[in-house]
């Protein structure tokens, strides 16, 4: 069985007996990103159809801002492209994001993963949170402890979801963003990245 077999949360609540509330756990503010990474974004945003397709919604938006948010953190965190995770026979597979804990081993050796992205292919939201929330007990498995909380974001790139698994509770946050609003977006993972810091130790 593979992560992208659970095909919403429910299916994974009911399976690991995780309730759900929705309630907003993230404190939303928007932040600028580098100048750079402005630039950067506006002119692929200006002159190619970054929307048209899942590969290009990956290339040009979700994983740029990953990587924009991740290098103010280098010293602590490290971001890995589908790398295939496994907790046990039934939570395995490749996750689309993973923001880890930076290992002491060197940038090849997957840390504890604290945030688990998953883009919301065709813009199906409810399929990406089935994926996210396993991978997000798999995570909770891999740190051998499930009183931390670890992270997920689902994504179609345009519209941005967050949620957050600790012991059983699975918590959505109720506020989203849109990818309209540059800077909220921005602040929206930063907020989530620097929740995240407190499982480091």
């Amino acid at each position: 069985m593979a992560f992208t077999d659970f095909k919403s949360a429910d299916e994974v609540q009911k399976a690991y007996q995780i309730k759900l509330i929705e309630q907003n756990f993230l404190t939303l503010s928007p932040r600028k990103p580098s100048e750079q990474f402005v630039l950067e974004y506006k002119f692929v945003n200006d002159n190619f159809d970054i929307f048209s397709s899942e590969a290009s919604r990956c290339e040009n938006v979700i994983y740029p801002i990953l990587r924009e948010v991740c290098k103010q953190h280098i010293q602590h965190y490290s971001l890995w492209s589908h790398k295939s995770i496994s907790a046990d026979d039934i939570l395995a597979g490749t996750p689309d994001y993973i923001i880890a804990k930076r290992s002491e081993l060197g940038k090849n050796v997957l840390g504890g993963p604290l945030i688990l992205v998953v883009e919301a292919k065709q813009n199906d939201f409810k399929k990406g949170w089935g994926q996210c929330l396993a991978e997000l007990v798999a995570a909770q498995k891999l740190n051998n402890n499930s009183e931390k909380a670890v992270y997920g974001i689902v994504t179609d790139a345009e519209v941005w979801q967050f949620g957050k698994l600790a012991n059983s509770l699975f918590t959505k946050n109720y506020t989203r963003v849109t990818i309209d609003n540059l800077d909220q977006v921005f602040g929206a993972v930063c907020a989530i990245v620097e929740l995240a810091s407190t499982n480091l130790n």
